[in-house]
Parts: structure tokens; C-alpha cells; sequence
């Protein structure tokens, strides 16, 4: 027999249910067939590894490929794919000679680098055509009757799930080819994902609402026009002078819905922008305000109230309403910033950044459903009602693309979403906040993130050290995530000292504190509340850190939405439920 071509040198022994055959084949056609030990290590040198069964099984899916294929990386794909306890030290090779760079590592068909398949199998192919083709008749119905506006936007959110869940799938190796990709600190491997793929949905959400555009205003293009050719059937009439009938098009709505995309389209440039070349905290703070414009002069032109209403234990020195001029836009602007720079500093783990955005989106659904059942039946239309229509139309297609994210987001990620998606959602719900006219409604559902900006205070202005992550850290030997760690480069003088040493002599600490023999502090937790839900509840898994937040955000949004609906005539007069 031929002398193996695989020197195995002795390394930790694993159960025999983690060993496998390995077909090994040289240059020069010999072939052999050797047993393999996870912890040991193997110096393949120019061959080709073809494998067996038994390794596919290891693979994410499990998976079996009929023709193994050559493979130009196998440390990545071992590294990326296989579920191995982190303390075992697993590197079959560094690099197979090979003449080609084929861009699929072919363990089995359609597997990338990153673990994720770039092609869909036979049952979210299924799944997705007749999602889709589900939707497609649904809108086909649509014009039957009134347009229906409403569930023409529900159908248009389950295309948006489908193109987008497609998308990513499809785009993966193509980000990381154009190198927008990024290591996944939090996990033994560190294996190489996508990055930027909130891009995409971006894109999706983008054309879906462009193509919706007709079906809100149908019946004013349809059952009546305002042009030529006016029809009998009209929805508002405006008698003119020589006594005609002219049916007035909604301009305004159209504006605001058509000033909501601009601003949408705007945030999306500059969040690539962002992504492509990694702009600077102070420098991209006020990206958000820029791509407010828009929608902030449609609000001025076709709305442009700044009144806020008095609570009554106040009107005896404040009256009833209080004009606060720009003041009201200046504050505008300020949740045009805040809502997407709050996500983006609530991130750091698999999932967190697209959890909390849905947990949001569907909070504000509820207060617009809720709004909606309140209004009085009449034959006019509440006023609140059309802002509240408008919210839903762009929250059901942001709940659809942000699903298929959530999708391959989730722990373990196969992609990482990109400060695009945080720039994109964060104006989503400042939009439907602002031309909705529920901001401090909005507001209530951030609270979790109005905390976390709050807490971090202190390190986003460099009161206390901050280094450019935060996120939880890893420990390879436990697989948990534990609180990370800012180091004091110089100590703190004696007024922060004790304010940092009173903090974490709490009941329930607000920190934890490294101290030296002389107990000089030397390093401190990072200030966000994903480190200090691991000082309060100790090392938790990735997803369990990740549920348990957005447990947190539904609980206190279920909680405020009660006070909003339910308590708001203790402090008000009347509930414009705006």
C-alpha cells in the first residue's frame, strides 16, 4: 500500500461520533483512505480532500452533496460550518494547491464561504413561488372594487419578504467577493459573513413602495379624476363656477407619501455611504437630519402646525395649547437623528439590531390599529384616520423585508445587516412618526433605546473611555458572552472615582469595576445595556441575550402604548389619538 499522504500529528482525542473518513487523493493518483480526530492537526500539502458521508452530516442542514467537489479552502469551510465545541482546535489544512479559485467550496451544492447557500432549495422555492404568486392574485383583486388599499399593502408586504429573502440568498458571495463582508466576533471561528445586507432590503422596501404608489390613491384616479374626462362617480366635489363638477386630487397626501420616499431614498445613500467608508461617530450623527429635509418641508407646507397641547394640571399657567414655533421642527429634526443612531448603538450581537426594529414596527402598528378602531363611525373620515393609513402602508413592507433579514440575521447570523439597515429603519419610524403625527407616541416605544443612550452617555462623549466595540465579549472556553471591558489608559480623578465606585456598590449595580492592589479603577464595563444586562443576570448565550432584549422592548412598548391609550385623559382633555 502506498504511504498515506496525510501525517497526522497527535493532538486532543475526541469521541469515535466525532471522527471521520477522509478520501485523500495526490498528484500522482494515489489514493488512501484515512481516519480523522477533530483535535488533531494535518498537514494536507498539495492535495485535493474529497469526503464522505459522515463529514456532510457534521454540516449546517446536513446536507449531502452526490459529487463532492474540489475545494480550494477547507479551513474555512471546517471553520465556518461545522458545529464543534470551541475548545477543540480543528484546521485540516491552510490551503489545497490548486490551479483554479473556484468561488464555491462544494462540500455540498450551493454552500458558500460564509455557510449560507447561495441558491434556494426545492422547498423555499415552493414556499416563496406560492407566497408570491398568493400575493399576485390578491392584488389582481384589488381592482375589483375600490382599490382596497390597505390589503393591496399587505399583499405587497408578502412580495417584499419574498424578493428580499431571495436576494440576500442569492447576493451573499457577491458581497463578500466585493469585500463587503465582516468576522463574527462573537463566536469561536469568527467565520467571515456578508456585511451591508440591509442594502438590499433597503432596495426592496424602496421599489415596493414606489410600485404600491397607485393603489392608495385609486379611487381619485380611477372613480374620479381631476383632469379631462372626469368621471360620474366622484369622492369629493368642488362646484365650480359655470356649476361643473370637479373632483379635487388629495395633492397633499401624495406629497407626504412621495416626501417619505425621498427622505427614505436619501438615508439610504448616505447609510451605504457609511458602510462603504466607515464615517466617523461625530461625522455621521446628523446623516439622518440631511435626509429629513423632505418630509420636514412637506410638513411645513401642507400641515405646519406647531401647537402642543397643555396637560391640565398645567393650563392654569400655560393655557391650553403652547406655539413653540421652530422650536417644534428643531425637535422634529432631533427624532429624525435619534430613532436611527439609537439603533445602531443598541447592536453588537446576532439578530439585536432587526429584533428590536420589528418589535418597533409592530408596537406602532398597534397604536395605528388601536387609533383606527377608536375613531367614531361617521360618514366623514376621523382626521386621523388618513395619517394612521399612512403609517400602515409603510410599515407592513418594512415588516416584510425586515422578516427575511430577521431570517438570516438570526443567531447563528449568515449575514450582518450593516449600519444601512439601522439608517433605514430608524427613518422609517421617524417618518411614520412624524407625517403620522404620533411622535411622542414614537417616542414611548423607544424607551429601551432612549436607556441605552442615556447610559452610554457617558463614553459616547468621552467622559469615560471608549473604544470603537462595545459588544459583549466572547469567551471561547465557556461559548457565552460576558460584559466587556473599557481600559482606564489613566485613572480617573477622585470626583469620577467615587461617582464610578458608587455605581457599582449599588443593590443593582449600574457597573463593574476592575480595581488594582492600591484599588485604582483599571478598567470598567462598557456603558450599554446589553453589558449591563450581563452584569445584572451574569454570561448568557447569544440568543438568549438577544430574546431576552427584545422581551425587555415589547414588555415596556406594551406597557406605554396602555398609558398612551388608556391613562392619556388623566393629563389631557381629549384624545386626538395622534
Amino acid at each position: 500500500m502506498a504511504t498515506p499522504l496525510v501525517d497526522q500529528i497527535p493532538g486532543v482525542r475526541t469521541p469515535e461520533s466525532e471522527q471521520s473518513d477522509l478520501v485523500v487523493s495526490g498528484a500522482n493518483g494515489q489514493v488512501s483512505t484515512r481516519r480523522v480526530e477533530l483535535g488533531g492537526k494535518y498537514d494536507i500539502g498539495s492535495t485535493v480532500i474529497k469526503t464522505t458521508k459522515s463529514l456532510f452530516d457534521w454540516a449546517r442542514g446536513n446536507l449531502i452533496s452526490k459529487k463532492p467537489a474540489e475545494v480550494n479552502k477547507v479551513e474555512d469551510f471546517v471553520n465556518d460550518n461545522l458545529k464543534l465545541p470551541p475548545d477543540i482546535n480543528l484546521r485540516l489544512a491552510n490551503k489545497i494547491a490548486l490551479k483554479s479559485k473556484p468561488k464555491k467550496l462544494s462540500f455540498f451544492p450551493g454552500f458558500t464561504k460564509t455557510g449560507m447557500s447561495d441558491v434556494l432549495s426545492r422547498t423555499e422555492t415552493f414556499n416563496l413561488l406560492g407566497l408570491s404568486i398568493a400575493c399576485l392574485a390578491v392584488l389582481a383583486n384589488t381592482f375589483q372594487g375600490d382599490g382596497e388599499p390597505l390589503i393591496a399593502s399587505l399583499a405587497f408586504s408578502g412580495l417584499a419578504f419574498a424578493f428580499a429573502y431571495s436576494l440576500i440568498r442569492w447576493l451573499g458571495q457577491t458581497f463578500i467577493d466585493a469585500g463587503l463582508k465582516g468576522r463574527d466576533m462573537s463566536k469561536a471561528r469568527k467565520p467571515e459573513i456578508p456585511e451591508t445586507m440591509g442594502a438590499v432590503c433597503a432596495v426592496v422596501y424602496l421599489l415596493t413602495l414606489i410600485v404600491f404608489i397607485p393603489f392608495p390613491f385609486y379611487q381619485d384616479i380611477v372613480a374620479a379624476t381631476s383632469g379631462g374626462g372626469n368621471r360620474d362617480v366622484t369622492v369629493e366635489r368642488q362646484p365650480l363656477a359655470d356649476g361643473r363638477v370637479l373632483h379635487r386630487f388629495p395633492h397633499s397626501k401624495l406629497a407626504s407619501y412621495l416626501s417619505a420616499l425621498l427622505s427614505l431614498q436619501s438615508v439610504v445613500i448616505l447609510g451605504i455611504t457609511d458602510d462603504l467608508f466607515d464615517i466617523r461617530w461625530r461625522h455621521k450623527l446628523f446623516i439622518p437630519a440631511f435626509a429629513a429635509i423632505p418630509m420636514l418641508v412637506v410638513y411645513f407646507v401642507d400641515y405646519g402646525v406647531t401647537n402642543v397641547v397643555v396637560p391640565v394640571q398645567l393650563e392654569v399657567y400655560l393655557g391650553t395649547l403652547i406655539d413653540l414655533g421652530w422650536i417644534y421642527y428643531a425637535y422634529m429634526a432631533s427624532v429624525a437623528i435619534f430613532c436611527p443612531n439609537s439603533i445602531n448603538i443598541l447592536a453588537g450581537i446576532n439578530g439585536i439590531e432587526v429584533t428590536q426594529s420589528l418589535v418597533i414596527a409592530v408596537l406602532l402598528l398597534l397604536n395605528d390599529v388601536l387609533s383606527l378602531y377608536a375613531a367614531p363611525a361617521s360618514p366623514n373620515p376621523h382626521p386621523a384616520t388618513d395619517p394612521h393609513l399612512f403609517s400602515i402602508y409603510l410599515l407592513l413592507p418594512f415588516i416584510g423585508v425586515s422578516m427575511a433579514l430577521w431570517w438570516h440575521n438570526w443567531y447563528p447570523a449568515k449575514v450582518f445587516v450593516g449600519d444601512t439597515y439601522c439608517y433605514f429603519a430608524g427613518m422609517v419610524f421617524a417618518i411614520v412618526g412624524i407625517l403620522g403625527h404620533f411622535s411622542k407616541t414614537l417616542l414611548l416605544t423607544f424607551i429601551p433605546q432612549i436607556i441605552n443612550f442615556l447610559y452610554s452617555a457617558p463614553q459616547l462623549f468621552r467622559v469615560i473611555p471608549c473604544p470603537r466595540h462595545r459588544l459583549p465579549r466572547f469567551n471561547s472556553r465557556t461559548g457565552l458572552l460576558e460584559p466587556s471591558m473599557t481600559e482606564w489608559q489613566q485613572p480617573p480623578g477622585r470626583l469620577l472615582t467615587g461617582i464610578l465606585k458608587l455605581l457599582a456598590g449599588l443593590p443593582i449595580p449600574l457597573i463593574a469595576l476592575i480595581q488594582n492592589d492600591e484599588g485604582t479603577i483599571v478598567q470598567s464595563t462598557n456603558l450599554t445595556i446589553l453589558n449591563l444586562w450581563l452584569v445584572w443576570f451574569g454570561p448568557q448565550k447569544e440568543d438568549r441575550l438577544a430574546l431576552s432584549m427584545a422581551g425587555a422592548q415589547m414588555v415596556v412598548g406594551l406597557m406605554s402604548l396602555f398609558v398612551r391609550h388608556k391613562l392619556a385623559l388623566l393629563v389631557f382633555r381629549e384624545d386626538n389619538r395622534m
